[in-house]
C-alpha cells in the first residue's frame, strides 16, 4: 500500500521553496525497472512477472514510458545540478535489452544532465546478464553494477526463491571488469530461515574469493503480505532471531574488515571511498533525487513524493500528459532534522552534535557512556557508532531524536 499524503497537482509542479537553490544542490536520479522473471518470496518491492503486464506497462514500451516523466521531471525542476549519480533498481533492470537501458539514461543525460565523473549503476541478477549485454551497458555509459548474489549456498539461496547458481558469480564478476565497469558490488543477506552461521561463513568466503569493490550485507526482514511472512505466520520456517542476527553481521564485520573493507555506513563496506556507493549517499545525506518509475519515492527541497505503484496506472497518467505522482508531503524543519539524524548516524562519518536538540546532546552522552558513540568522535564535535552502536542503531537513533 502506498502511504496517505497531499494531492499531487495535476502537472507534478512543486512549492517555489523546494526550487529555491535546486540548482546548488547535490542531486541524483533512481530509475526504477519493474520487472522480474520469477517473483522472489520474501520480496515486498513493487515488482511483477512479465506475464502480468501488458499494453503500455509492457517491457517493450517501457523506455518510452520513462522517458516521457524524465521530460516532466524537466519541466517541474528547471535547472538542476547535473545528477551526481544515476541508479537503476528494481525487479531486475537487465531483463531490458541494454539498448534500452541506454536510450533512458540517454534522456537523463539530455533532458537532466549528467555531472562529469558520474556514478551510473545497474543492479543485475547474476542470471541477467552475458558477456556481450555487460559489454553494451558499459559501451551505453553505466561505470558500476551492483549483482544480486544474496548467499553461495544453495539451499539458502532455495528458501529465498532465488533462481540463480552461485557458481556463476565469478564468471560474471569478470565478464564486468572485462566489459570496464569501474566499480562491482555484490549485496547479500543473511539472517535466511535455515542458514547457519557456517553457510554465512561460506558465502562470506565467496565474496572474499570473487573480491568485488563493494560488498552490502542486509538482514532478512519478514515482510508483511510476502510469502515468507505466510510461511512463518503458518510454522513452515522460523522467524530469523534478533542474536543469530548479530553473530552474522559481526562475523560480516570481522571477515570484511580483515579482508580490506571499511564499513562507511552500517550494512555496507568498500575498498576505498571511491568505492562507495555515491548515489545511496544521496539518499542518507538528505540530498535532492528524483525516482523514475511506478512507485518511486523523490525528494527535492524538503517535498517528498511517490508515484502511483502499478505499472499500468504509471503508464496512463504519462499518456495524458499527467504526473504520475500518487500523492506528495511537504517536510517540516522538524521532520527533516528527525530524518537528519535517522539517516546520516548511519553513516561512518556520523553526525554533528550541534544537529541534535538538548535531549539529543544529553542522550548522546549516555550512548557514549553505554559504549554505543565514539568517545573520541563524541569529544570533537560528532556522533559516530561504535560497533555495539551499529547493532542497536535503531535504539541510539530513538534516544538522539527529541
Amino acid at each position: 500500500m502506498l502511504p496517505d499524503g497531499e494531492a499531487v497537482p495535476a502537472d507534478g509542479v512543486l512549492p517555489p521553496a523546494a526550487l529555491d537553490g535546486v540548482s546548488d544542490r547535490a542531486f541524483g536520479v533512481y530509475v526504477h525497472v519493474p520487472f522480474c522473471r520469477t517473483r522472489c518470496g520474501y520480496c515486498d518491492f513493487n515488482t511483477y512477472t512479465a506475464t502480468e503486464l501488458g499494453g503500455g506497462a509492457s517491457q517493450a514500451s517501457y523506455a518510452d514510458t520513462v522517458t516521457a516523466e524524465i521530460r516532466l521531471a524537466r519541466t517541474v525542476l528547471g535547472s538542476p545540478a547535473p545528477a551526481q549519480a544515476v541508479f537503476f533498481g528494481g525487479g531486475t533492470p537487465t531483463l531490458l535489452p541494454p539498448a534500452d537501458l541506454g536510450r533512458i539514461l540517454g534522456a537523463v543525460r539530455d533532458e537532466l544532465g549528467i555531472a562529469p565523473g558520474a556514478e551510473i549503476t545497474t543492479e543485475a541478477n547474476p542470471d541477467s546478464v552475458t558477456p556481450a549485454s555487460l559489454a553494451a551497458l558499459r559501451e551505453a555509459g553505466f561505470t558500476r553494477i551492483s549483482f544480486g548474489m544474496q548467499s553461495a549456498v544453495p539451499q539458502v539461496l532455495a528458501t529465498l526463491e532465488r533462481t540463480h547458481d552461485p557458481a556463476r558469480l565469478p564468471g560474471v564478476v569478470a565478464a564486468a571488469r572485462a566489459a570496464g565497469f569501474e566499480s562491482v558490488s555484490l549485496d547479500l543477506i543473511y539472517g535466511t530461515p535455515g542458514e547457519s552461521l557456517a553457510d554465512w561463513q561460506t558465502s562470506l568466503d565467496a565474496v572474499l574469493a570473487i573480491g568485488p569493490d563493494h560488498v552490502s550485507a542486509y538482514a532478512l526482514i519478514v515482510e508483511d503480505g510476502t510469502r515468507l511472512a505466510q510461511q512463518v505466520r503458518r510454522g513452515l520456517v522460523p522467524m530469523p532471531d534478533d542474536d543469530d542476527l548479530a553473530d552474522k553481521y559481526l562475523l560480516a564485520e570481522e571477515a570484511l574488515g580483515a579482508a580490506g573493507y571499511g564499513w562507511y555506513e552500517v550494512s555496507n563496506w568498500a575498498r576505498t571511498d571511491a568505492d562507495h556507493c555515491r548515489h545511496n549517499e544521496l539518499y542518507w545525506r538528505g540530498d535532492d533525487w528524483w525516482g523514475l518509475g511506478p512507485g518511486a519515492h523523490s525528494h527535492v527541497g524538503g517535498v517528498r513524493w511517490w508515484n502511483v505503484k502499478h505499472p499500468s496506472a504509471y503508464a496512463g497518467r504519462l499518456a495524458t500528459g499527467a504526473s504520475p505522482a500518487y500523492a506528495r508531503e511537504v517536510l517540516s524543519d522538524a521532520d527533516r532534522r528527525t530524518e537528519d539524524v535517522l539517516l546520516r548516524l548511519r553513516l561512518a562519518e556520523g553526525l554533528p552534535l550541534d544537529g541534535l536538540g538538548a535531549s539529543g546532546r544529553r542522550a548522546a552522552g549516555r550512548a557514549v557512556t553505554d559504549g554505543l558513540l565514539a568517545a573520541p568522535a563524541y569529544e570533537d564535535g560528532r556522533a559516530v557508532l561504535t560497533l555495539r552502536g551499529r547493532l542497536l542503531a535503531d535504539a541510539v537513533v530513538r534516544e538522539l531524536v527529541d
